[in-house]
């Protein structure tokens, strides 16, 4: 029997996804500087690798649990074929735009990483532009053109005297765009065939996997974590992924993809603001613009054309 669309409930679902990961961007952005405090005592300072590592590698246990728990093993196979795509989809997309994001954060500010981050439609605009399945209106040109001055604006090119930002964490910030958008152009495809837990059950697999090879499990017992910090990676692992998602699966079966995606930039709103409360971190008047600019053209870049029915539909965050 198909679930009867709630609008509200849609929006109130996709409203709490974006809460969550706002805390969790902050809660990196805490743990990166040694600014979090536990059990009555501030936790060390964790590197943005383990963060990415742990995340994805305790999400994966315990969805695998799960859903293994209510499907059975038989409905969670692929197809040998669909393997490579998954891992393709996972490494590239999921582990690279994980680590590269949360380096950013560490390595400049919330707002910063966040909200370069999200340009990732216009990437994608870009990209479908050049293939030819898409139309360069006038309507997608000015999203282009507001977003670019947007990035402009938050990173400070034209910014105060004197401001200036990490340009490591610029560039992951870049990069973990593009990584999304790659997770975006790649993950249509996969979506159109499987469900989107078992989409997610093989990217963070897949993650787990590379995470694995490149920093292997002794490199992260020489680390010498506490009990505090091991306690923080698994809780922040289910508000940073599963809790998360499941809210915005759950919106999902309310709302169009389109409308899904536009409620879901109340992430970077939720992001910015929890951390100027949490952390202290202030936006000058220049970036607050560019956050706004660029908001705005992530909203105009999903929307269809006048007269057209034609839309950027994009997949769901994998922040």
């Amino acid at each position: 029997m198909p679930i009867r669309a709630h609008p509200v409930r849609g929006y109130l679902y996709i409203a709490t996804a974006a809460l969550l990961w706002g805390i969790a961007a902050t809660l990196g952005r805490a743990v990166f500087t040694g600014r979090l405090p536990l059990q009555g005592q501030t936790l060390r300072p964790i590197d943005p690798l383990i963060l990415s590592q742990s995340r994805t590698t305790f999400s994966f246990l315990v969805l695998l649990f799960v859903l293994v728990l209510i499907r059975g093993w038989k409905r969670l196979r692929l197809p040998v074929g669909d393997l490579g795509r998954m891992f393709a989809l996972g490494i590239l997309g999921v582990a690279a735009s994980n680590y590269l994001y949360y380096l950013a954060i560490q390595r400049t500010n919330v707002a910063t990483a966040i909200i370069v981050q999200y340009t990732a439609p216009v990437w994608v605009l870009l990209y479908t532009v050049a293939r030819g399945r898409q139309k360069p209106t006038l309507q997608r040109i000015a999203a282009v053109g507001l977003a670019l001055t947007g990035i402009t604006l938050v990173i400070g090119i034209f910014g105060a005297r004197g401001f200036r930002l990490d340009s490591i964490g610029v560039t992951a910030a870049l990069l973990a765009a593009f990584s999304f958008a790659f997770y975006n152009v790649g993950g249509h495809s996969i979506l159109a065939r499987y469900d989107r837990w078992t989409v997610l059950l093989y990217a963070i697999l897949s993650a787990s996997f590379f995470w694995i090879i490149v920093n292997p499990p002794w490199k992260v017992v020489v680390a010498n974590y506490s009990g505090s910090q091991w306690l923080f990676l698994v809780v922040f692992s289910l508000i940073s992924v599963l809790a998360p998602f499941s809210f915005y699966f759950a919106g999902l079966q309310h709302l169009e993809p389109t409308r899904a995606i536009v409620v879901s930039c109340l992430e970077p709103v939720f992001s910015i603001v929890i951390a100027a409360i949490a952390l202290g971190e202030v936006m000058r008047p220049a970036q607050t613009l560019g956050i706004v600019l660029v908001l705005v053209a992530i909203v105009v870049v999903q929307l269809p054309d006048r007269g057209s029915s034609e839309a950027i539909n994009l997949v769901e965050p994998m922040e």
